[in-house]
């Protein structure tokens, strides 16, 4: 066919192709509309998911009669005036394409009253078709309809998932959105039955707890916002506790300038906040909020503006994992001293242990994931009164403090202690410890490829490997410390080349560093050496995980043990 240009009909349904693909885009572009209209009342109702009828009102500005076919119009908006304005988007909605993309797949009603109006005014679209503004009864608001959905366009209809499944798309997209607005009131109904009503507060737990359910939710921590300072703009939001994770991301919720998107780029800030706090495989969840200069912001990325691009996009994924780590470790201390309880120093059970165990080193440092020290004096951070019993199957040592049941696990404690160790060599350069006798160890060809890649972090690290014939390698020195140890280098190269790579790969390296330079799950410890690793452990950054986001201690209470011996 010669060139030529498509029809209006035609050019409708390829934009709501793009816009409309499912009921809950309905809803969506609906919602945000009121949203933007001052509402503080939206009222969502749905018949067999969506597929028959979609209704939304709201309480806000509302329509003037003589814009209702405005509304209903391609590429009208009451949010822009120039094209300058689109480097400073400030509503979610702007494109002015919604309604009309709805018109074009749907049969559409509005009904709407400004607040000096007496009466309201309704049109119907459908199309290209818009009909004529009549006068009708209406509170102040907008109510707009949709019926039919995908009535003309049967394929995309055959697309469609079941009621029940569209329906749950719907009410998990709204009630997540309701996170970002407190101060509205959501109603969702479906089939003429109340399923979620959301009155507005001034608490978020409230509504976290419908969106993540009561327990998960109570998982949750206030990130502490003071470590993105240097961000121009805000971050605040929700993190659950190391420990409470899930499968997969679907549950880290963001939010920028009170809009729901997807982000790549700081979805891996979750990852880099949360390095050595969470276990490889599962995924923290929560909610952060974005609060950025409009101009900063970029939303007209794609039709359906659940993508945002960031001008410094740098600066703000580093502000939001320094948040994360800052948070976490505040977080971590804290479950320290709940976990021992009160004040004084680690003692030795009495049985032919020396009661005048020297103390460890004088420095407390908790190290956070980008690498900065932050050093405090141990005076003013006190240590419990701890008395080491036992070693259990030698895997686990045995404390307590008269008022609960400590249970370490000496690989990980070690492993932690280890690690923050390696973390400080490698920002202080400190001297490595030369071995007497170095350590040789034959690699195959992976092996080999792995270790060459990391010789310059392992040398940052103190641990100095050299090459030592075609498939061998010695170590010649480790970090200051450990020279005692024994290092798997065997082990330590699987890690490297089966671990998932989702961190950092100093923070890679060092966590596996850590992990194949000290004491074993199996391997004896004298009492003397138990009460010097839990010592040690308490003056950990992070003193609960290993940094495999293993957990190193379990805290037995009064309650705990009622519960076991059946008294609570």
């Amino acid at each position: 066919m010669p060139i030529h240009r498509l029809d209006a009909l035609t050019i409708g349904q390829i934009a709501a192709g793009e816009i409309v693909e499912r009921p809950l885009s309905v809803v969506k572009e609906l919602v945000e509309n009121a949203i933007d209209a001052g509402a503080t009342r939206i009222e969502v109702a749905v018949d067999n998911g969506g597929l028959d009828a979609i209704a939304v009102s709201d309480d806000g500005i509302g329509i003037a009669p003589a814009e209702l076919p405005l509304a209903l119009s391609r590429h009208a908006t009451s949010k822009l005036a120039v094209a300058a304005d689109l480097e400073s988007v400030a509503t979610l909605g702007f494109r002015g394409e919604g309604l009309a993309s709805v018109a074009a797949v749907a049969r559409v009603e509005v009904l709407s009253r400004t607040a000096d109006a007496s009466i309201g005014a309704r049109l119907e679209a459908h199309g290209e078709h818009v009909g004529t503004v009549e006068p009708s009864a209406a509170p102040i608001g907008t109510r707009v309809s949709a019926r039919a959905l995908f009535a003309n366009v049967p394929v995309r209809r055959e697309y469609l998932r079941s009621a029940a499944a569209e329906f749950a798309r719907i009410s998990t997209w709204l009630v997540s959105f309701a996170l970002a607005y407190p101060a509205v009131t959501f109603v969702l109904r479906h089939d003429g039955k109340d399923v979620r009503v959301l009155p507005a507060s001034a608490d978020p737990r409230e509504r976290l707890a419908m969106v993540f359910g009561r327990d998960p939710a109570a998982a949750l921590i206030p990130l502490d916002a003071r470590a993105a300072s240097t961000l121009e703009g805000h971050v605040s939001g929700f993190v659950s506790a190391p420990g409470h994770d899930r499968p997969d991301r679907r549950m880290q919720l963001l939010f920028v300038n009170g809009r729901l998107v997807r982000s790549a780029a700081l979805a891996g800030a979750w990852t880099a906040g949360y390095a050595t706090y969470a276990m490889l495989g599962r995924y923290p969840y929560g909610v952060i909020f974005l609060e950025l200069p409009p101009e900063h912001v970029d939303p007209n990325v794609h039709p359906t503006k659940s993508e945002v691009r960031l001008r410094y996009a740098g600066q703000t994924f580093d502000a939001v994992r320094r948040t994360i780590a800052a948070t976490l470790a505040e977080h971590a201390a804290a479950r320290m001293r709940a976990s021992l309880g009160s004040t004084g120093a680690v003692s030795a059970a009495p049985a032919g242990i020396d009661a005048g165990l020297a103390h460890v080193e004088s420095l407390f440092a908790r190290h956070l994931p980008d690498g900065e020290a932050v050093v405090a004096d141990p005076a003013d951070v006190p240590l419990p009164a701890l008395r080491v019993l036992a070693q259990i199957d030698r895997t686990y040592v045995l404390a307590s403090d008269g008022s609960a049941l400590l249970l370490v696990d000496q690989h990980a404690a070690h492993e932690r202690i280890a690690y923050e160790a390696i973390v400080a060599h490698a920002q202080t350069q400190a001297p490595s410890e030369p071995l007497l006798v170095p350590v040789v160890v034959d690699v195959d060809a992976e092996q080999q490829v792995a270790l060459e890649r990391a010789l310059e972090v392992l040398r940052e690290a103190g641990l100095e490997v050299e090459r030592f014939g075609e498939s061998a390698y010695r170590i010649v020195a480790t970090p200051a410390g450990y020279g005692a140890r024994p290092f798997d280098l065997g082990g330590f190269l699987d890690d490297l080349t089966s671990e998932p790579k989702q961190r950092d790969v100093r923070e890679r390296l060092w966590a596996s560093l850590a992990c194949h330079s000290v004491t074993v799950a199996g391997e004896r410890l004298e009492p003397a050496e138990m009460t010097t690793l839990v010592e040690r452990l308490q003056q950990c950054g992070n003193p609960m995980h290993c940094p495999h986001g293993r957990p190193t201690m379990v805290r037995l209470g009064p309650l705990e043990l009622a519960r076991l011996f059946k008294r609570a």
